[in-house]
């Protein structure tokens, strides 16, 4: 499995080279989020598996990346190019990468 660090999704997330999924519960997504990703909270995700691409590498992300690690192990299990975003969001907000909403924030 390979990792990515925040700043690694920002730029392929901008290529738009990756599916970026926020894997944490709504109301974390509501708080702050990555712009342009997609929300599937973690125990949603086997009943919208059809609903990702398999030919296109997946990158999970949550707020610290325990959830996220979990995800990837099982959608590499499951035969995606899967990728955790190490470090979460909180490593995100500390590389200095935006957060949507503007006055986004990582949630508790």
């Amino acid at each position: 499995m390979v990792d990515y660090t925040p700043n690694q999704v920002s730029r392929l997330h901008a290529a738009g080279a990756i599916q970026l999924i926020d894997v944490r519960q709504d109301y974390e997504h509501e708080a702050g989020r990555i712009a342009g990703s997609r929300l599937i909270e973690l125990s949603q995700l086997s009943a919208q598996v059809q609903s990702i691409d398999p030919d296109r590498p997946v990158v999970f992300y949550c707020r610290s990346g325990s959830r996220s690690g979990m995800a990837t192990q099982a959608f590499l299990r499951a035969g995606f190019e899967a990728h955790n975003m190490t470090g979460g969001l909180l490593d995100w907000q500390a590389a200095g990468l935006p957060l949507e909403p503007d006055n986004g924030y990582v949630a508790d």
